[in-house]
């Protein structure tokens, strides 16, 4: 199973030094990959004046949907995007960007020295950053009456079930998402009075 940053986490950044060059490491979660070049572009302005601001990122949960780059920025190719990249792979994670800026302080360090200060500033910001796995669940959709979709609703989000949303036609039609179909089931019943009736709608990717 894959995992991600937490939701709650916005930027997780941590600076570290290596015969006088600055890598600044930032790390954050995004859905797609308009959200990681953005990232990318905000760090690039936050520090403006630095030399390089090398990149990489997973998105897509599964692997059928996902799409994984890398940038150098500037620096010989193959010694600070890849190196990055396989730091995610390695920790399993998707839906996140990181960026390292590096500020040079006079001292040349090599290809190897390179591709080690890159891949340690990004495992350094991924050793403090709070993690969360993703899990394929399964969506069911439940359709009641108008006048039961709020208290229906209300009392399954009680039981702990996901209601990922409700849409309205003849009838309300909440999409569940569940890891339990047979204990779903059982709360849906409880819920309803045994009226309910769940419909297979799919899988979908949450955080566990």
């Amino acid at each position: 199973m894959p995992f991600t940053l937490a939701p709650r986490a916005t930027t997780v950044s941590v600076e570290t030094e290596v015969k006088h060059s600055r890598f600044i490491a930032a790390v954050r979660r995004v859905e797609d990959s308009g959200a990681a070049h953005g990232f990318v572009q905000e760090q690039r302005r936050a520090y403006s004046d630095a030399r390089h601001h090398c990149s990489a990122y997973i998105v897509g949960d599964g692997p059928s949907d996902r799409v994984e780059r890398a940038n150098d920025d500037g620096e010989p190719g193959g010694t600070a995007g890849v190196p990055m990249l396989q730091v995610l792979r390695a920790r399993e994670l998707v839906d996140v960007v990181v960026v390292v800026t590096r500020y040079f302080g006079g001292i040349k360090l090599g290809a190897g020295g390179l591709v080690r200060a890159y891949s340690g500033a990004v495992s350094a910001a991924l050793d403090i950053a709070p993690l969360v796995r993703r899990e394929r669940r399964h969506l069911y959709t439940l359709a009641v009456e108008h006048s039961e979709a709020g208290r229906v609703e209300a009392e399954l989000r009680a039981r702990g079930v996901g209601v990922v949303h409700t849409t309205y036609g003849e009838r309300a039609v909440l999409t569940l998402v569940a890891h339990d179909s047979t204990e779903l089931a059982e709360m849906v019943a409880a819920a309803t009075s045994g009226a309910g009736t769940l419909d297979p709608a799919g899988e979908m990717w949450v955080d566990a």
